[in-house]
């Protein structure tokens, strides 16, 4: 009923564990019909915030995360994006972070 409406569809989600892409297979594979531009994630505001201020982030999110970062520089970091990764954690990546 909702793709007959005269509405915009979004699905959102506070997820940081896993990329768009892989987030659009799940939901596909679980029967939803849905293209991935209508996937809204914590990951897609971030990095549209990124985009915004034009900063180069030290990424402190899951492995699965980074393609949706694909193309934003990261070299010399100049700001901090912090999802649930709990793997890079630790005294070192802090270190980094705090920097």
């Amino acid at each position: 009923r909702l793709r007959s409406a005269p509405v915009t569809i979004r699905f959102v989600t506070n997820t940081t564990k896993e990329c768009k892409r892989d987030l659009l297979e799940r939901l596909v594979k679980l029967g939803f019909d849905i293209t991935e531009n209508e996937i809204f994630t914590s990951l897609t505001a971030a990095r549209n915030l990124l985009e915004e201020k034009q900063v180069r982030p030290l990424l402190l999110v899951d492995d699965k995360a980074l393609p949706d970062f694909t193309g934003i520089a990261t070299d010399n970091p100049n700001a901090v994006v912090v999802g649930l990764a709990p793997e890079h954690f630790h005294y070192e990546m802090m270190n980094r972070a705090f920097r």
